[in-house]
């Protein structure tokens, strides 16, 4: 049904473009088996901010009887796309696909707010996707956290006077680490021993300079493993938060420019050791199924090879030279590792290879913790509602270390670590944890 402007603003039906589909949101027979799974309808009790109440707000838009306005955005905004109902469906409705689309629409017919617009377009389009811009404002905030100006800000009160979303990243703002790992771009790295695959890394854009000590040890892993490791120059963001915030177009540039980069590498695999990243990767044809043909089959080839570290670490075998780790740990499921990749049993496998780690299940490991990209700062009420939960599951384990397997995670879990009754504890990747116990055995060899 074609757009209509409606009498209290927004639009009456999908305007052209991506939408919400028919064939996807019919396979939804509203049974209910979704809303447990979903982490706003447990909060909040609400039909409408659930995974079965937006796809029948969906419905509603494309049948003309409600608008592409400012309820419909706010409870579609207010999901976290964990994508924990389609986990739990057993009609296999793939939500993702769903609330992406609904989301294209809504950036494209619906006007937020001046100042949202501008710093949406100023992060996600005018420095994510420019790699140089990108190390500029990251020494920039490096200066600022080391110097002591940030200490000063913080103890004065100012952050108040901000609008809400630029205040709420102070508490969850990455450090960041020098040297950026995109010194290493261009880099190949041998394996260790024998080679047994060749593999590109793709290390991310604010992960090369938040967490490049973490694709340090992704890349000594990878190389302990008997892989040659590739990091190409010339790869950059991966389009992921584009994707959440419904920036298709925006999506498809940097899809097109990474697959241009990792086609011709003759690599067995592709990795990378952020799973959010990786969902969004391995659905780069989503992206170019009305596009042209061969962009779609260069995404296939290009999504095929796609693997998340863990996964692939488990798929070929891992070398066990590991010392030994005397640590009560706990593994918080990445949402779109175990539901958007399906991916639970390979984190877990890596870890129990590890001689003294004792692995103590998380309670509802598989709820989001709040992150889930930008979320926890577009809606710092409910990630706020949504760790402290989380934190008192960890409590519960009574867990020395809290293990997870995205860095968006890693960020959320450690602010609220700081702001429990054990700010001692670690939070590390999985990836971080097998690297400690490669080099506390001391004939693991040189570090990379």
């Amino acid at each position: 049904m074609k757009a209509t402007t409606a009498a209290g603003g927004g639009f009456v039906g999908y305007g052209p473009g991506e939408k919400p589909r028919w064939e996807e949101y019919s396979k939804c027979i509203h049974c209910g088996l979704c809303l447990n799974a979903c982490p706003t309808y447990r909060e909040l009790g609400l039909e409408m901010d659930s995974p079965r109440g937006r796809i029948h707000q969906m419905i509603q838009v494309d049948r003309g009887r409600l608008a592409v306005a400012e309820s419909f955005v706010r409870h579609i905004d207010l999901c976290l796309d964990c994508r924990s109902c389609e986990t739990a469906c057993p009609s296999g409705v793939e939500y993702g696909r769903l609330v992406e689309a609904a989301r294209g629409q809504i950036q494209e017919y619906y006007r937020r707010p001046a100042a949202f617009r501008l710093l949406q377009r100023f992060f996600l389009c005018q420095i994510l996707p420019h790699p140089s811009r990108l190390e500029k404002l990251g020494k920039l905030l490096r200066f600022y956290q080391r110097s002591g100006a940030e200490r000063v800000v913080l103890a004065s009160g100012l952050l108040k006077l901000l609008p809400r979303h630029v205040a709420a990243l102070a508490p969850l703002a990455p450090r960041m680490e020098k040297p950026f790992f995109t010194e290493r771009l261009g880099a190949v790295v041998p394996a260790e021993g024998p080679r047994r695959y060749r593999v590109g890394f793709l290390a991310g854009c604010i992960a090369s300079l938040a967490f490049a000590r973490l694709n340090e040890a992704t890349v000594r892993v990878l190389a302990r493993n008997g892989c040659e490791v590739v990091i190409p120059a010339g790869q950059g963001c991966c389009g992921a938060l584009q994707v959440h915030s419904g920036l298709r177009e925006r999506a498809r540039e940097l899809a097109l420019r990474n697959i241009r980069v990792f086609e011709d590498g003759g690599f067995d695999a592709i990795v990378t050791n952020a799973a959010g990243c990786g969902s969004v990767l391995k659905e780069y044809p989503q992206l170019f199924e009305h596009e042209q043909q061969a962009h779609y089959t260069a995404a296939q080839a290009f999504s095929k090879r796609m693997r998340d570290v863990t996964e692939f670490l488990d798929e070929i075998g891992l070398n066990s030279s590991f010392g030994r780790l005397e640590r009560r740990v706990t593994y918080q499921d990445s949402c779109h590792l175990l539901h958007a990749q399906r991916i639970r049993s390979a984190p877990r496998n890596l870890m129990a290879h590890v001689p003294g780690i004792n692995l103590i299940e998380l309670k509802e490991s598989e709820i989001c913790c709040g992150s889930a990209g930008i979320y926890n700062v577009l809606h710092p009420e409910m990630a706020s509602r949504l760790l402290q939960s989380k934190m008192k599951r960890v409590d519960e384990s009574e867990a020395d270390w809290i293990v997870t397997a995205n860095p968006g995670c890693l960020l959320q879990l450690s602010a609220g670590v700081r702001a429990s009754s054990r700010p001692e504890r670690r939070v590390m990747h999985v990836i971080e944890l097998l690297d400690e116990a490669y080099e506390c055995n001391s004939a693991s060899g040189r570090r990379i």
